[in-house]
């Protein structure tokens, strides 16, 4: 990753002046009605994947590391119920929490089973740590229906789930699977009973990413209508899948309508399609002004996630991919340039890139191609250390134009070097 672009004193007109918002008009943005937080689901969700890879526990504690740098309130550490495996990597992560101090609140899934609580209750006494019990159960008709589900069989198991887990120290967050296609007198019954038998979060789920932001806020609204009737003070999440790609907008609205937290995962890794996109839920919050964290740990967290669950980081991946904060258009790049030649990183940071690179510790670059102007060149060859000669910007520009492809720092850095022998040697015989 390049370094981050060193401050200078700016001298720019305000940001108002210079960037005119459609997003908020004339009046700055309405704030979400609760405290913003977030919930990082890669160690768990992220996981489910048919095509990531499990990492090693000591890779999962590196990210637990890189989760609280950028800010990162809750974290599911896995579903110890699945198996050994899972649970000592469970066991292991509520370890490092608890003895590093980590400021993140833990949480294990489970079933509405008391198989699958069991492990909790053990790994939160071993580790000296409260983890909450994320226990859920689909509630929409198809599932229902698939499953031959009834309501008096899903209440006594969300009943039996509740009570057990609270008995045991072990606080619940209640989790319907499917919320988002769920019919609301379902919903209105099953996260009545688990309040009143003692859960103190639930979370609506998106499963299939059915959801678009106004479904997601108006299911919200709806949830916190329902927390609110019970009396008891219960937190509400929201957890999305992208499968409509609409991931990260439903987490916004979800928070606009009432949310206190959403979930999402590192480069939005998850089943099928997979999960609202943590990071770039961060960057937006940030932002909007809405949540700010220091981000700038984020690339390499989307780094070791990339790295260890084997999963390619597309190169227009949005603010963390190669080519994010990367032009090679002489228009584009002849207004960083200028912006630069001002003396003011933030100016040459925003006017063509609507997130600051700075936030995340880059800054933007400037590729030699096809389509550049002689700006680029000269551009490379000065932050490179070579001087531009004019004849050398000519004879680059004439072969950049030549090709397919931009040119790779080596590729050039040999092109100059062959371009200056060259020179010499017909000094010499001159």
């Amino acid at each position: 990753m390049n370094g981050p672009a060193k401050p200078t004193p700016s001298t720019h007109p305000s940001e108002r002046d210079l960037i005119y918002d459609w997003n908020v008009g004339e009046s700055a943005p309405e704030r979400p009605p609760r405290r913003v937080q977030v919930v990082d689901e890669t160690l768990r969700d992220g996981l489910q994947s048919p095509s990531v890879a499990d990492p090693p526990i000591v890779e999962k504690i590196r990210a637990l590391h890189y989760q609280a740098r950028i800010g990162v309130h809750g974290n599911d550490i896995g579903l110890p119920g699945a198996g050994p495996r899972a649970k000592e990597a469970a066991l292991a992560l509520a370890k490092e929490i608890a003895g590093q101090k980590l400021a993140i609140e833990p949480y294990c899934a489970a079933r509405t089973l008391k198989a699958d609580i069991d492990p909790i209750i053990d790994i939160s006494q071993k580790a000296g740590l409260r983890i909450e019990a994320a226990t859920f159960i689909g509630s929409s008709p198809i599932r229902q229906y698939a499953e031959d589900w009834d309501l008096d069989r899903m209440l006594r198991h969300t009943e039996e789930a509740v009570t057990y887990s609270t008995k045991n120290g072990v606080p619940v967050m209640y989790v319907t699977e499917d919320t988002t296609r769920a019919r609301p007198e379902i919903l209105r019954k099953l996260y009545t009973t688990a309040i009143q038998c003692g859960a103190r979060r639930v979370c609506v789920s998106d499963t299939v990413g059915h959801a678009i932001p106004e479904g997601a806020a108006r299911v919200i609204r709806f949830m916190r209508e329902v927390v609110d009737g019970t009396g008891e003070k219960v937190g509400v999440d929201w957890h999305g899948h992208r499968d409509r790609d609409l991931g990260v907008a439903n987490a916004l609205a979800a928070l606009m309508a009432g949310a206190d937290r959403v979930h999402g995962t590192i480069l939005g890794i998850g089943e099928r399609v997979g999960n609202a996109p943590l990071d770039l839920i961060l960057i937006n919050l940030k932002l909007l002004g809405w949540l700010d964290s220091d981000l700038t740990a984020l690339p390499e967290y989307c780094e070791l996630v990339s790295r260890a669950c084997r999963v390619p980081l597309p190169y227009n991946y949005p603010a963390l991919g190669r080519d994010a904060f990367r032009t090679a258009t002489g228009v584009h790049a002849a207004a960083v340039i200028k912006a630069r030649k001002k003396g003011d990183a933030w100016l040459a940071d925003r006017v063509y890139s609507s997130v600051p690179a700075d936030w995340l510790g880059l800054k933007q670059r400037i590729d030699v191609g096809p389509m550049c102007g002689e700006s680029n060149v000269i551009f490379w060859l000065v932050e490179h250390g070579e001087e531009p000669d004019p004849k050398l910007v000519e004879h680059l520009f004439k072969l950049a134009k030549q090709r397919e492809t931009v040119f790779e720092d080596a590729e050039l850095t040999k092109v100059v070097g062959e371009f200056k022998k060259a020179q010499a040697k017909a000094a010499r015989v001159g």
